[in-house]
């Protein structure tokens, strides 16, 4: 581990802490499991401009396609 010091927003502070108690987790453990998520995004986002790169846009079809698959992931 690598101690920081951070400074947030009074708001978005407040609200981290918040959500890093009712999760039952330290704030420390909260801010990086939230990093972890925000890395997981970007590292995504990457792949696909990559593939974009390499095969050309994802259709409009495609994407229609990507949100039904998501969204019957997060119903379930």
């Amino acid at each position: 581990m690598r101690k920081l010091s951070i400074t947030l927003e009074e708001s978005v502070a407040e609200r981290a802490a918040s959500a890093a108690e009712s999760h039952g987790v330290s704030l420390s453990a909260w801010l990086n499991a939230a990093a972890k998520r925000a890395i997981r995004i970007e590292d995504g986002l990457a792949a696909v401009r990559e593939w974009e790169q390499e095969h050309g846009e994802l259709s409009p079809e495609s994407l229609m396609w990507a949100e039904k698959v998501i969204d019957s992931v997060k119903s379930s």
